[in-house]
């Protein structure tokens, strides 16, 4: 297990490296000069060149490249070209809320999906069934943000029975937990439509195979023969999906943490974007790319605890 934790994080060091490098070159293709953002328009072209000296930005590209990666190889993401304050602190402060929003919409499309995709598999071509496709093909069509606006107005605004928009207090777990549910629900009620959709056609297809059907020659029950022999096969794609829609997951909290003004790294690359702040959007983006390594590494130890033919060796 050790080994192959480690042979897959150096499988995704180049996978790393080309998304810096990628992640380099957006960066700087983005209009405006990020010294006249700082200085602001009416800044005279002596200070606008002052300031670009002091950020190393009057460099060369290629100069400017590695001495990117220098300072990540040391841990050192730099200032905020805008706040000068640590990015490093910025990040400490908004993570967080981002990885809390994604967990707990993963959470959520597993505990509702599955059961929801098992009872359409189960009762295929009845009522359940009918309505379990139709949520899933809601939920597939829905955009994220305007399920959010949905959801905020039906909870928030009609019913009053949680806040509108904040992140909430991270020393108040009451009001942090209020602050997260409508947005995690948001995500959440998405994921529940992939995973409802995925385990209905995977648990279908396996109830036709030969050894189920022997499994109920034997005598042995209906929920044992669904749980024990053909859930366990239809978890394999379930998990893989659940991996990849992870990463989908990710690009999506960007704009409900906008909808419900939630602190996180959405917000703070958005506004970095905006002001043109090289130091802020290059570390976000570095966050960014660390995540979704960690994620394929789980889902890869996950698939394997699912699927015994797996051996990490």
């Amino acid at each position: 297990m050790f080994n192959f934790i480690i042979r897959r994080i150096l499988q995704s060091i180049p996978i790393l490296f080309i998304v810096l490098t990628l992640v380099f070159v957006f960066v700087r293709v983005l209009p405006g000069d990020p010294a006249v953002a700082a200085l602001g328009d009416y800044a005279s072209k002596e200070a606008v060149q002052a300031l670009r000296e002091k950020l190393g930005l009057d460099a060369s590209l290629w100069v400017q490249y590695f001495r990117f990666l220098g300072n990540l190889a040391k841990g050192d993401l730099g200032t905020s070209l805008i706040t000068g304050y640590p990015v490093v602190k910025q990040l400490i402060k908004v993570l967080p809320y981002t990885l809390a929003l994604t967990v707990s919409a993963i959470l959520l499309g597993y505990v509702f999906g599955i059961p929801l995709g098992i009872s359409a598999a189960v009762k295929r071509n009845s009522l359940v069934d009918y309505f379990n496709r139709i949520f899933s093909l809601l939920g597939l069509s829905v955009p994220a943000f305007y399920l959010g606006v949905l959801l905020m107005y039906l909870f928030s605004i009609k019913l009053m029975w949680f806040p509108v928009v904040g992140g909430g207090d991270l020393s108040d777990p009451v009001d942090y937990l209020r602050h997260l549910f409508l947005p995690a629900l948001t995500l959440g009620l998405i994921m529940t439509a992939y995973i409802t959709r995925m385990t209905r056609s995977s648990l279908l297809e396996i109830l036709q195979e030969d050894y189920v059907r022997t499994a109920h020659s034997k005598g042995i029950t209906d929920r044992r023969v669904l749980y024990k022999h053909a859930l366990r096969n239809a978890l394999i794609p379930i998990v893989a999906l659940g991996g990849l829609y992870a990463v989908v997951l990710i690009g999506s909290s960007v704009m409900v943490e906008i909808v419900f003004s939630r602190p996180g790294l959405g917000s703070l690359m958005v506004g970095a974007i905006k002001q043109r702040d090289y130091n802020t959007l290059q570390s976000v983006m570095v966050i960014y790319a660390g995540i979704v390594v960690v994620i394929n590494l789980m889902t890869d130890l996950v698939y394997g605890l699912v699927d015994p033919r797996i051996k990490y060796q």
